[in-house]
């Protein structure tokens, strides 16, 4: 039966504190950005599809309201059929992931016909806290339709 000496034991205790120093902040940082890739890509899409709206028919798609109309708490939810089947959802051929696939945010768009506001709301630790992220997009006069640089967001870490 082999012992391990004191040095021996140091140096594997040293190796093991070396690796958890480099993974953990790797993990946490991979964890953080995962919570961002669903509202940042949704409103990604809802901007390029008002956009190409607006292209087509002169004017922003009418507005849609929180769709599901409270977000998930705490946990990610599949959406029960004909949620996102709103003429402005389809219009703009919008679903935040595929048909049964559980989601964490609830997502909205209001239009004014030259302008429009896109939201993004999530719960995700359901402490009634809601993350928010936005995008805005308008139609300059006499010029082609576009979305504003830049995303508002409020309580990302909620």
């Amino acid at each position: 039966m082999h012992r391990f000496t004191p040095v021996e034991l140091a140096v594997g205790i040293a190796l093991f504190g070396s690796v958890l120093a480099v993974a953990v902040p790797a993990f946490v940082r991979e964890l953080h950005a995962s919570r961002f890739v669903e509202p940042v890509e949704g409103l990604t899409r809802i901007g390029k599809g008002a956009v190409a709206y607006a292209e087509a028919h002169g004017r922003f798609p009418d507005s849609a309201p929180l769709t599901p109309r409270t977000p998930p708490r705490g946990h990610k939810e599949v959406d029960p059929p004909g949620t996102w089947d709103g003429p402005t959802w389809s219009a703009l051929g919008f679903r935040p992931v595929a048909d049964g696939v559980p989601h964490a945010y609830a997502f909205s768009l209001d239009g004014t016909g030259n302008a429009f506001v896109a939201q993004a709301h999530g719960d995700l630790d359901g402490d009634g806290i809601l993350s928010t992220f936005e995008i805005r997009g308008y139609a300059p006069l006499g010029e082609a339709p576009l979305v504003m640089p830049g995303m508002y967001i409020e309580s990302e870490l909620e």
